[in-house]
């Protein structure tokens, strides 16, 4: 019976979607098991061979944890919101909608593309997913709860005392019994104190506008990145070099009001669960190097003739004296205050500039030395000498203040500055030359020049110098992060509505009931021709308070009837919570998700994602995890309990080489004859042996159908050949669907897991799959004979049961610490060991089926199948190692006469030294070594040797 991969695959695949084989139950007594994928973006695109790395060393531990007896949940779901889609929609003309649900179902788009469709690609593999959950954060029965969530943020503030969100309507009993002079909460700068009386007497809208200053997600005026290209605000995250991810457009800094949501006010706790999960050291690294905690003081600085002070962070107020002049970020709000008339367009050129360079760049870019002078002074705390005050883009408003007391001789940012503008250097460190460089060192540094620090060493002069400033009233003690509030406003149209309609200018929520506040259409998904967001295009955009409904934009008035907030939610609104989604299987009408189920799942046991996610949906989702444990809304404060980072599979680019200024093409081997361009071709049309379909490439683009080529002496044209990101613009792309349909998913599932160790990058090769194909085909034929399927009730021999408990051993290793590679090099062993030794016996085959099911589930069923089981091997206990098969009963002695080895013989390690050599001396060999003589000595170490002398 031949291996038919296909119609195996088919089969299987069909029998798990009808009967639900791996649908989760939130009602077990079985220990639980959450395994998760950063859920995928569904594009136009499609899957290729390196997107289910992750997914499938997923699946190997969810089928595993099943035959381990747990209850597992493995879900999967879209990402469907976000500007993919809509730049797609631009380009097309057709609803983000549309595309998007093409996309995951497969068809064919308005467009006439022909679409496979993520869910189609997925089931192709075989994975093991509870399909029955399945989240889509663009259906408005999920994004109704990220609205609902969002309500939860707006009505809550931070209690720095009990260290906690807590409702905010409790802030207001506060406000009316006491004012908020003893509040001690997280909240914006410029908040003012009130008595009790004074908050009573404050009007409505008063009031409003002091507790957005408190609210955990608000409305301010905010320094953005803002990318004119794609009208929108981008996160850190979506900026790489300075151009937007996206498209790789330009990238400016401006204020816009915006929402934004106090992230800020977890940092503390944000850093401390770091140290109660299971992630890897460097990714917890870098989102303590995010967070940016620093210990140190905030120092007020007067600026000279004006009413104006400037706060400035330092981890350094021991080197105070050592200040010669100061800088502000170029967005700083005092710079258009205190610049100068003379300075003022040199001042104003300068911001222009910088607001092109995004704050990853400017923070990277240690080279370049930049700046100008405001012409304003500020006052030194202690000496009173003036400080003159520069504005450089190496300091950040959304770091600290925004403003640095600039110390050249102990750091190198501020030295590198004062040298370029020749600006002096105070030297305030005994026995430290700065002729070439600051000094940064702490650690035995005494303080000199510095009045009353003189003398001093690092730790007590910081201690003093805080002291002093304290007393002066022009400084404290801090604690600083560098983590800045999450801005949540993007100015897109794919994405969710906010659940806010606008009184007078404030803000108001619409209720619970009332939601989900659906998309509305619109004629075009770009700005308007006023700058205002693509929602500003819709007709239907305006709430009816009294009849708590969406209609029509000509029925404002503005007493009943009022505008809704135009901007959209960020990407990372709906990836923040989707894991408690998929908690919930009975009760998402009323829900986001139940009490009791949540108790159940509690949080996901194994998150797998790409590292690129570490400070953007990974941070974002612990915030919100956070604030929702502090509102009694979920039982856990940390989503994810161990987190392993997948590496990413490369591709194997093709190249051609094109003659420069003619349309002639030369042979890799010959291109360093002449001078010649590189362009990338479709991997399709190049062999195994890299030679190249000259026929479909003259035919793959119009300007290469006269194409002449130089070919190698017999007459092949070969390719160039380079390993970079598997991505459709390099043509490297492998579709997984093709190798299923080739060489089955099996094949795909091993071979991904063979390439080498999951968190590391590695370059597909597909002439390479041939291998693990093989292997199956020998797996298959163990439990054939010819055409005949052959598996015998017949005890297994004792070396057949070594073999196979020695695979269950380490292939369970493996799996617990996720090195699957090595599990199919263990699996190729074990069936070329049972095969040498012909084992048929049902003691060793079955369970060798349940073994490798994880890795190879449809020739698994099938072969359980086969061996009369009924019910879906899913179900099967998982093999028990028993060390007792790996304990050796025998023992190969080498047979020496005069100390030269001459045979082996096998013996009993029960056997007593006296039996050893009975049995050696009776063996037909001796005798014929001895040929009659009588050995002087037979000398015997039981478990060892035997040499027989004479």
């Amino acid at each position: 019976m031949s291996y038919n991969f296909n119609e195996i695959e088919a089969k299987w695949q069909k029998y798990w979607e009808e009967n639900q084989t791996f649908k989760a139950s939130n009602n077990s007594e079985k220990p639980k098991f959450y395994g998760l994928d950063m859920f995928p973006y569904p594009s136009g695109a499609g899957l290729h061979v390196g997107h289910p790395l992750g997914y499938i060393a997923s699946d190997i531990v969810a089928r595993y944890k099943r035959h381990q007896g747990f209850n597992v949940l493995h879900p999967q779901g879209y990402d469907s919101f976000g500007l993919p889609a809509e730049q797609y929609a631009i380009q097309t003309g057709q609803h983000p909608a549309d595309t998007t649900l093409v996309n995951i179902e497969g068809g064919v788009d308005k467009a006439g593309n022909k679409i496979a469709g993520y869910r189609n690609q997925l089931d192709k593999i075989g994975f093991s997913f509870d399909w029955s959950r399945e989240v889509r954060t663009s259906d408005p029965n999920y994004y109704k709860w990220t609205q609902w969530i969002f309500i939860q943020l707006f009505e809550s503030w931070y209690d720095n005392e009990a260290a906690k969100a807590r409702p905010i309507s409790e802030l207001i009993e506060i406000f009316l019994a006491e004012g908020n002079e003893k509040v001690n909460a997280v909240c914006d700068d410029e908040v003012k104190d009130f008595s009790a009386a004074a908050w009573s007497s404050f009007s409505d809208k008063e009031q409003q506008e002091i507790l957005l200053q408190y609210r955990l997600t608000y409305l301010a005026e905010t320094e953005v990145n803002w990318c004119p290209e794609l009208g929108t605000v981008l996160a850190n995250d979506e900026i790489v070099n300075g151009v937007s991810e996206r498209g790789g457009h330009p990238v400016v800094r401006k204020k816009m009001k915006q929402w934004s949501m106090r992230i800020s006010a977890y940092a503390e706790r944000l850093l401390q669960g770091l140290e109660n999960i299971d992630w890897t050291e460097s990714l917890k690294e870098t989102q303590r190097n995010w967070i940016g905690k620093s210990v140190g003081a905030s120092v007020t600085f007067n600026v000279k003739d004006h009413e104006d002070t400037i706060e400035v962070f330092t981890t350094r107020p021991d080197t105070i004296f050592g200040v010669t002049f100061m800088t502000l970020a170029p967005e700083h709000e005092l710079v258009s205050k205190i610049t100068t008339p003379a300075q003022k367009e040199a001042v104003e050129n300068y911001i222009q500039a910088t607001a092109k360079r995004s704050e990853r760049e400017r923070m990277a870019d240690v080279k370049t030395i930049s700046g100008v002078f405001t012409g304003a002074y500020a006052e030194h705390p202690f000496t009173k000498e003036s400080v003159p005050v520069w504005i450089g883009d190496y300091v950040l408003a959304g770091y600290g203040t925004g403003a640095v007391m600039a110390v050249p001789c102990g750091d190198q940012r501020d030295y590198d500055f004062a040298k370029h503008f020749d600006i002096p250097i105070k030297n305030i460190f005994k026995d430290v030359d700065i002729s070439e460089e600051a000094h940064a060192g702490k650690d035995g540094t005494v303080i000199a020049d510095s009045d009353f620090l003189n003398g001093l060493t690092y730790k007590k002069a910081l201690k003093t110098a805080i002291y002093e400033l304290e007393k002066l009233g022009q400084g404290e003690g801090k604690t600083n992060y560098r983590l800045r509030d999450a801005v949540f406003s993007r100015q897109r149209y794919w994405g969710e509505p906010f659940p806010v309609y606008y009184v007078n200018g404030m803000p108001q929520m619409i209720e619970a009931e009332h939601l989900p506040i659906h998309l509305p259409e619109v004629e075009k998904y770009l700005p308007t021709q006023e700058g205002e967001p693509p929602l500003g295009r819709a007709d239907v955009w305006a709430w009816d308070a009294t009849k708590n409904e969406v209609v029509n934009n000509n029925l404002v008035d503005n007493e009943t009837v009022f505008p809704l907030e135009l901007n959209t939610m960020p990407g990372w609104a709906g990836s923040s919570w989707y894991f408690f989604r998929y908690m919930e299987d009975q009760k998402r009408d009323e829900v986001f998700a139940s009490a009791e189920a949540m108790q159940y799942w509690q949080n996901v046991d194994l998150y797998i994602g790409g590292s690129e996610h570490a400070t953007g949906h990974l941070l974002y989702a612990r915030f919100w995890t956070k604030f929702l444990k502090d509102r009694n809304l979920v039982p856990v404060d940390e989503p994810f309990k161990k987190l392993i980072n997948q590496g990413m599979i490369l591709g194997e680019s093709a190249f051609v080489y094109r003659v420069e200024g003619e349309n002639k093409f030369v042979s890799v081997n010959s291109k360093d004859n002449y001078k010649t361009q590189s362009i990338h071709v479709d991997v399709s049309f190049v062999n195994t042996s890299n030679e190249l379909d000259v026929e479909s490439f003259k035919n793959w683009r119009e300007e290469f159908k006269d194409a002449e080529f130089i070919t190698e002496e017999n007459g092949k044209y070969i390719v160039g050949r380079e390993v970079e990101k598997m991505s459709k613009s390099k043509y490297n792309v492998v579709n997984p669907d093709d190798i299923c349909k080739e060489y089955g998913a099996d094949t795909l599932r091993m071979y991904e897991m063979f390439l080498g160790p999951l968190e590391q990058a590695k370059p597909w090769n597909t002439a390479g799959i041939t291998g693990v194909h093989n292997f199956l085909k020998k797996l298959w034929k163990l439990y054939h004979n010819g055409e005949e399927f052959l598996v015998s009730d017949e005890k297994a021999s004792p070396e057949s049961l070594k073999t196979f408990h020695k695979t269950i051993k380490k292939v369970t290793e493996d799996i617990e610490e996720f090195s699957f590679n090595t599990s199919v090099s263990t699996f190729m062993i074990c069936v070329n060991e049972l095969a040498a030794q012909k084992c048929t016996s049902r003691e060793v085959l079955e369970p060798l089926a349940v073994l490798i099911s994880p890795y190879a589930p449809h020739i698994a069923e099938e072969l359980w199948r086969l061996m009369g089981n009924k019910e879906s091997i899913a179900t099967a206990n998982y093999p028990q190692f028993e060390e007792k098969f790996l304990v050796e009963s025998t023992k190969t002695y080498p047979v020496s006469f005069n100390g030269k080895m001459r045979f082996t013989l096998d013996l009993s390690l029960d056997l007593s030294k006296d039996e050893i050599e009975k049995a050696v001396m009776e063996d037909e060999r001796t005798q014929k070594q001895l040929d009659g003589r009588t050995p002087k000595k037979v000398i015997i170490v039981p478990g060892k040797i035997v040499n027989i002398v004479g």
